[in-house]
């Protein structure tokens, strides 16, 4: 259970803050919910506390992680199908486990691909929706801003893509 000033991860939305703790009657049914205040665009999210587990809520990582995520988008790009229905649908695998390693990942591969040879329409979103949620987790981590949370990842990542 996670109490008030927590700092989480909710799968596929990012990294934010439980505000409050609500009970709501939806249906008839009354359920208790974490208000989540997102870093980015001041979006409030409401989850279940009944789903926690069920939908993948975690805490946010440490610094000492947020290493090891600053080393992933600093490495190669992964080797990837050529296919870009497969890939994908590999990168939404990766995007949905809410793992940051595997984000950060997918970000990365992403971002050099667009650099090389540029990306689908599909899949720029998902780079977008990929990015905003490493970014509110680096918001969190590092507390610093949006704008030098996205600075950080396209410096770790251009360092590459230069040599």
């Amino acid at each position: 259970m996670f109490d008030i000033g927590d700092k989480i991860v909710y799968p596929m939305h990012g990294a934010g803050v439980i505000i409050a703790v609500e009970e709501k009657e939806i249906l008839g049914d009354k359920k208790k919910y974490y208000v989540m205040k997102m870093p980015i665009g001041e979006m409030r999210v409401m989850v279940p506390v009944d789903n926690v587990e069920e939908i993948g809520i975690r805490e946010i990582i440490t610094n000492e992680e947020m290493n090891q995520v600053f080393n992933i988008l600093r490495g190669e790009q992964s080797k990837m199908p050529q296919n870009w229905n497969r890939r994908y649908r590999m990168n939404m695998e990766k995007i949905k486990s809410g793992d940051i390693h595997e984000i950060a990942t997918v970000v990365r591969n992403l971002m050099i691909r667009d650099d090389v040879k540029g990306l689908s329409t599909g899949e720029r979103k998902m780079l977008n929706n990929a990015k905003q949620m490493l970014v509110s987790e680096i918001v969190l981590v590092l507390d610093v801003e949006q704008e030098s949370a996205e600075n950080l990842i396209d410096e770790s990542i251009k360092f590459e893509v230069a040599e």
